[in-house]
């Protein structure tokens, strides 16, 4: 049985500089190659025995994944696969194509999987260097499982060959750390994952890092007013629930966050007094995915050492039926004041995340970004393939599409607006927890949410419908991606969303 926690580190990644040639090989299992979609004559001749592979590659059709798979003639047998890309594909075109070239590299004994990027300038080489070293960290984390017979590894190390210079790879690992921890947590069962024991993972993970732990529980959460998220704590049938809020500083200062990060932790998700048909409960120990994230982008920016003053907020409680559990019509008041005439019990993840956002904004952060596995709405609108955005800054919306392409991890922006709260109008309270049409349920979530920010806080919500994508997404191979970790770095490294990066 696993720990809660998964080992931190990752494979072990080296580089070699120097051209790609036999000895290079010598210690290399399986060899995967990423090569342009034209591939000038001369390019074969730095590769061992290219000519055979240029042979080999002719036979292929246009379009295969793998272009051409293969071994070399050599002592070891070296397996190889290898893949085109052109200029016209975006980031996550190439993150797909090195999740698909790893797959099909790593489907024996593990081994030393090389990794050589040839024929591109040198910004075009460390960008796809770093997506495939992304999808191989991804494909080399195993998921908890509680087999009599573990399942073997599938990468033993990884080496980039071929080099001139060295790459940084720094990020491309921190991030794999942050996803694999997210993917972890996310995978765990309920009942080794328990509102108890995630709390005290993350007190474990804290004191690893560094990071200051504080954990309110529902009696300090009762003194505090925080009635959104005790509704739905209160179908339990122990004291489990808590907020647990993280606290990262850089040279252990102590000034107030420039971000915060705030998850949804529901660990179990019934759907309450209106509970869920079967299909739809299968899967809800992943419910908690979005405080997975936060924990996930909290250990990628920790090992970067980011200069940001960083706060964790995770709303970690099960969605219970029972005798207790909170109604349809229940009124509730929230930790900022406001009243909510219940609608649907199955709508909680707002409900904690209300009072949630609020602790954080009160610390008056320049930012607050939100992860929640919320609505179905967003699934249909969009699909899995893209996670829904929300903010009330609506002219972020261009930069936060453009940070969805920057690192493949996509998001298309969905409005708020003060008019979509004539939706959720209510006759007994301040506002209604959801519309009982469900129309467009994301869209009206989201403008729940944001009467809860207070201080005018800059406000980023991210609607995970790419959380799960059967078959894996773009680098990451598991139905659990993880998504938000690497898209929160590019949001902070290439669009600098910070003033205080500025």
């Amino acid at each position: 049985m696993p720990n809660t926690l998964p080992d931190s580190s990752v494979v072990r990644c080296s580089q070699h500089r120097g051209k790609l040639d036999s000895k290079a090989l010598e210690a290399i299992d399986q060899l995967l190659l990423i090569l342009p979609a034209k591939i000038p004559t001369s390019l074969w001749r730095q590769i061992p025995q290219g000519s055979k592979l240029q042979s080999l590659l002719r036979k292929r059709a246009p379009g295969d994944v793998p272009a051409l798979q293969t071994r070399l003639d050599n002592k070891r047998q070296t397996l190889v696969v290898a893949g085109k890309t052109g200029s016209e594909d975006d980031t996550f075109a190439r993150l797909t194509l090195a999740r698909r070239l790893v797959a099909a590299a790593t489907g024996e004994k593990a081994g030393c999987l090389g990794i050589a990027v040839l024929g591109f300038d040198a910004g075009e080489t460390e960008s796809l260097c770093n997506a495939a070293v992304a999808a191989a960290l991804a494909a080399g984390f195993n998921l908890p499982e509680f087999k009599s017979k573990a399942t073997p590894d599938k990468i033993r190390s990884i080496r980039v060959l071929g080099l001139s210079k060295k790459l940084d790879l720094g990020r491309t690992i921190a991030e794999a750390k942050g996803n694999n921890l997210a993917r972890w947590l996310t995978a765990l069962p309920p009942n080794i994952l328990n509102a108890s024991s995630y709390a005290t993972a993350l007190k474990d993970l804290a004191a690893e890092n560094g990071w200051q732990y504080k954990r309110y529980t529902t009696k300090q959460l009762e003194k505090l007013g925080a009635g959104a998220f005790l509704a739905v704590a209160q179908g339990n049938d122990n004291d489990s629930a808590s907020i647990v809020r993280l606290r990262y500083r850089p040279k252990k200062s102590t000034v107030k966050p420039v971000l915060s990060l705030v998850g949804k932790g529901i660990i179990f998700d019934t759907g309450g007094t209106n509970l869920k048909p079967f299909q739809s409960m299968l899967g809800m120990h992943g419910d908690m995915q979005g405080s997975a994230v936060v924990a996930g982008t909290l250990l990628a920016i920790s090992d970067l050492k980011l200069p940001l003053a960083v706060d964790a907020w995770l709303a970690i409680t099960e969605n219970r039926t029972g005798p207790n559990a909170y109604k349809s019509q229940d009124v509730i008041t929230a930790a900022n004041g406001k009243t909510i005439q219940t609608i649907h019990t199955d709508a909680e993840g707002r409900m904690v995340l209300a009072d949630t956002l609020t602790f954080a904004s009160r610390e008056k952060p320049e930012l607050i970004i939100d992860y929640a596995t919320l609505t179905g709405a967003v699934i249909n609108a969009i699909t899995t393939r893209y996670s829904g955005v929300f903010t009330n800054r609506s002219d972020w919306h261009p930069r936060l599409k453009r940070t969805g392409r920057t690192c493949g991890e996509r998001v298309w922006p969905f409005p708020i607006d003060k008019e979509f709260l004539q939706d959720l109008k209510s006759d007994t309270a301040d506002i209604q927890q959801c519309s009982e049409k469900g129309a467009a349920d994301h869209i009206l979530a989201g403008s729940f949410l944001a009467e809860f920010v207070e201080n005018n806080t800059p406000w980023v919500h991210i609607d995970l419908a790419a959380g799960n994508h059967k078959g894996g997404l773009a680098h990451v191979p598991t139905e659990i991606t993880g998504f938000g970790v690497r898209y929160t770095l590019s949001l902070l490294l290439d669009e600098l969303i910070l003033k205080a990066e500025r």
